[in-house]
């Protein structure tokens, strides 16, 4: 039944069709393929003020201690608050603090909370106090703000995703030759764009991971990326072995195969069904190359879920990287972030899916294998 309904959430927000926008609003910087742990600035970061029951003061942590904050602004990017007045910076916290009379939006418990059985699908609460508000559009991103800010680079401690000059020869080399890549994604809800401002149709309209990776590579290369995205909400490694024919037949120089929120399978049978999918595109297209993208984490605090599970993928992953396979490990990433901010700072939907901010650390994480820093 938990599969069912995690399977079913997902399907619900992959229905939904961002219509076409106008260009993405964010400042151009947050387009960078440069990731954040090779940077002194941190462009777009996602934080949701949430009074807890008992606190003294509303404070929202940033993933690294600033040394001068630039901007905090609506997610939508059209409202800009003011330090000192709607917010003070705690340097040794690493934390933003707001104060009376804030004009920032400052959410409760209840904000994003719902009662049992109100939704059209549980999302109950580890603690049984209700479900988690479920976000299937832009819920979520209307209640975070985002912030930049200068830092001290030295602070990132987890070894990032290295140059795949070993596992992609063959993309890379067209790549540096300036020749067309095509490339195939394959994956879930995560993958066909869910919660990125441009799917949910609403300011600043960012792509999704998969666009973002386009624009930067293009960017990089000055090649032309065709994408072709064959992602299904809900699905799991399993249906992905069924229906890879498809993904076969485009004959892509590279394959990225992201998997691993819906699956509920042990770690060895997720590597079997990466296998046979890999094998299954080789069949027919001996040259491909692949990415296998460790997915993100869920929030901690649905009861149907454990992210054990996630990282048991991520580490199985790991054992079969070799040449024509790399892994693009945002499971280390969410790791850590989650160690430093709270998941609702960066959700989309309050469950399973990433905000903005984390599109665009998926979209880092497999820019660092094709694109040397």
């Amino acid at each position: 039944m938990k599969t069912f309904v995690r399977c079913y959430l997902a399907m619900f927000c992959s229905a939904v069709l961002a219509a076409d926008t106008s260009a993405w609003t964010v400042s151009k910087d947050a387009r960078d393929a440069k990731p954040f742990w090779k940077s002194k600035t941190m462009f777009g970061e996602s934080v949701l003020f949430l009074k807890e029951p008992g606190a003294k003061e509303v404070s929202a942590s940033l993933l690294f201690t600033p040394t001068k904050i630039l901007s905090v602004k609506s997610s939508s990017g059209d409202i800009i608050y003011t330090e000192g007045r709607d917010y003070f910076v705690n340097t040794g916290a690493g934390t933003l603090v707001i104060p009376p009379g804030s004009t920032i939006p400052v959410k409760s418990e209840a904000d994003v909370t719902r009662a049992n059985g109100t939704q059209m699908f549980r999302l109950t609460r580890r603690d049984g106090k209700g479900e988690i508000l479920y976000g299937g559009l832009h819920e979520y991103h209307d209640m975070q703000v985002v912030v930049a800010y200068t830092h001290r680079k030295s602070e990132w401690k987890v070894p990032p995703g290295q140059f795949a000059a070993k596992e992609l020869p063959r993309t890379l080399k067209k790549l540096k030759e300036h020749k067309p890549v095509s490339m195939v994604l394959f994956g879930d809800s995560i993958s066909t764009g869910c919660n990125a401002s441009k799917w949910a149709n609403t300011a600043p309209f960012q792509p999704f991971y998969g666009e973002l990776l386009v624009q930067q590579l293009e960017t990089a290369y000055k090649s032309k990326i065709t994408l072709t995205n064959f992602s299904k909400g809900g699905m799991t490694s399993g249906w992905g072995c069924q229906n890879i024919q498809p993904v076969a037949a485009v004959n892509a120089d590279l394959v990225i195969l992201a998997w691993g929120m819906n699956d509920a399978c042990p770690a060895n049978e997720f590597v079997v069904n990466l296998r046979k999918q890999i094998a299954d595109v080789r069949t027919i297209n001996p040259t491909a190359e692949f990415i296998l993208v460790a997915t993100m984490l869920p929030n901690g605090e649905w009861i149907a879920v454990n992210s054990d599970r996630q990282i048991a993928y991520r580490d199985a992953m790991l054992s079969i990287t070799e040449p024509g396979v790399a892994i693009a490990n945002v499971t280390s990433i969410w790791e850590v972030l989650l160690k430093r901010k709270k998941h609702f700072d960066i959700t989309g939907n309050g469950v399973n899916h990433p905000n903005d901010f984390g599109h665009r650390l998926y979209a880092q994480v497999l820019a660092a294998l094709l694109i040397k820093q």
